[in-house]
């Protein structure tokens, strides 16, 4: 009795596929990896910060009430053409006749070095003077004159009538503790401006 034949098993000693690759093939294999660079880490993007609203600040609500006093101010006050500066000048250099130009800066908490144009252009409209100080022909003393009274007079009611507007969303019984209070922030903040005001 003759044996069946054994199946004959594939070969184990076959070069692996790298092997019996062409060199054409090899080349263009190389040449496809090299192109392929590698895919960049993804980036975290940053934490954003927690920014405190500007609806719990303070300055933000006082700024926006400076801007709200100098548009009812320029309204009521809009035909004499002055500017709250400049009526703080007037007004001041009226209670306290001969003052110099330093000492009404700091009487309306100003910059020194800008009260010069203010009153440069107040003096163009003939609503005030200055005049050679007698022990000190330097010093410029300030003086307003009959038509500066005149304007400051017919400014008191439109002024005022600003100041009421400014106030009128209190009640009667608040508006005098607001004031209290914003005079009471800043007398007790006045060293921290950049024009502190001076007791006159």
């Amino acid at each position: 009795m003759t044996k069946a034949p054994r199946a004959q098993r594939p070969p184990t000693d076959q070069a692996p596929a790298a092997a019996r690759r062409t060199p054409k093939e090899a080349q263009a294999r190389t040449r496809h990896t090299a192109s392929v660079e590698p895919r960049p880490a993804p980036t975290r993007r940053p934490r954003r910060a927690r920014i405190p609203p500007l609806a719990g600040m303070p300055g933000h609500y006082i700024r926006r009430l400076q801007q709200i006093a100098v548009a009812l101010f320029l309204e009521e006050t809009d035909v004499h053409g002055v500017t709250p500066v400049q009526y703080a000048a007037l007004s001041a250099a009226q209670r306290q006749p001969g003052m110099d130009q330093r000492t009404l800066a700091g009487a309306i908490g100003f910059d020194t070095s800008t009260i010069g144009g203010v009153i440069d252009r107040l003096e163009r409209r003939g609503l005030i003077s200055r005049e050679a100080a007698p022990t000190d022909r330097r010093v410029r003393l300030l003086q307003v004159t009959p038509d500066g009274e005149a304007l400051l007079e017919q400014l008191t009611k439109p002024v005022l009538k600003a100041q009421r507007r400014i106030l009128a969303p209190l009640a009667a019984e608040e508006r005098e503790h607001f004031m209290a209070m914003l005079t009471t922030l800043v007398e007790a903040n006045n060293d921290m401006s950049r024009a502190p005001r001076e007791d006159t």
